[in-house]
């Protein structure tokens, strides 16, 4: 029996081109011999609007563009009764997620995943009524993943946000870093401080600044990965802070890292949150959990998506 499937492409997306991407999905899904549907994102919102409306009836969901791309249609996926499953051709700036998944960018190669039907279940994180896919982050160099220009992360990939962040926006960042109090409920407690960065993420990439040791994370455990950094004095200060996350080393008075399933944070400075690299607002107030078992996306075998950690073993430093 042939799968049928929605395909969500966007055209803006990194070096995505609308017409030649069109046709060589078609042609590759043609050739093996998927039944198919192509819509093609004008706005933002419409990959969440056409994953809500039109993917009834549908085995499956293909998506072509960023990390944003996929964020929107697996918005619109979740709130379906029965959510099909995900195939990911990545084409944006960054495509931090597929890297992590091992997800190819080659169109014929992405789109192979799924007739070989080779599957993982990833958890999605709750951010009140939004989803993300794998990191929601506030503080320094959160808003430049959104605010950097389309064209700017086209013409230069991932590049891009470090030449914003630090070139374009340097002189505006080193004034304005100042921290957000926030009240943290995590599972093993409270904890209440003044913080310049934080991420709540289910990835080994946090914002594509430095990667987690895949011992510490799991993409289908129903727990989130938390770190928050304080007190930040100076650029050599960060400069250190970084290497040692970098290396994995969190034994410092100025990070906090620990596995938690729930989080709930009040900020009543709103802070602006970025969620898989797209604006996610300044809510005062936000809940956090996961959904657990998520969603089903077409991907090769990866030691990520292997059993859940032991309980026993969470840290909470």
């Amino acid at each position: 029996m042939k799968k049928k499937v929605l395909v969500i492409i966007n055209p803006c997306a990194g070096r995505t081109k609308s017409k030649p991407a069109t046709f060589d999905i078609a042609d590759v899904l043609s050739s093996l011999d998927f039944e198919f549907d192509i819509k093609v994102t004008q706005k933002r919102g419409d990959a969440t609007e056409f994953a809500r409306t039109l993917s009834d009836g549908y085995d499956a969901v293909l998506c072509c563009g960023g990390d944003g791309t996929l964020n929107e249609t697996v918005n619109g996926i979740m709130k379906l009764k029965k959510k099909p499953q995900v195939g990911y051709i990545p084409t944006g700036s960054t495509n931090d997620f597929a890297a992590t998944i091992g997800i190819p960018s080659d169109i014929r190669s992405a789109v192979q995943l799924m007739a070989s039907d080779q599957r993982n279940c990833f958890d999605i994180g709750n951010f009140n009524e939004r989803n993300f896919c794998y990191i929601a982050t506030f503080g320094v160099g959160s808003e430049f993943s959104y605010s950097t220009p389309q064209k700017l992360k086209n013409a230069l990939g991932y590049p891009a946000y470090m030449l914003n962040t630090f070139v374009l926006n340097g002189v505006h960042l080193l004034k304005s870093i100042k921290p957000v109090h926030m009240t943290i409920e995590h599972d093993g407690g409270v904890i209440d401080g003044d913080y310049f960065f934080g991420a709540i993420s289910n990835s080994t990439s946090v914002g594509g600044l430095f990667t987690y040791s895949k011992d510490d994370v799991k993409l289908n455990d129903g727990i989130f990965e938390l770190l928050l950094v304080k007190n930040i004095k100076s650029v050599p200060n960060a400069v250190k802070m970084l290497r040692k996350m970098q290396k994995h080393d969190y034994d410092c008075d100025q990070i906090t890292f620990m596995h938690t399933r729930k989080l709930k944070i009040y900020s009543p400075q709103k802070a602006a949150w970025s969620l898989d690299g797209e604006y996610g607002g300044t809510p005062e107030e936000i809940d956090f959990s996961i959904s657990h078992p998520g969603i089903e996306i077409f991907s090769p075998p990866n030691e990520l998506f292997s059993a859940g950690k032991d309980e026993a073993a969470l840290k909470q430093n």
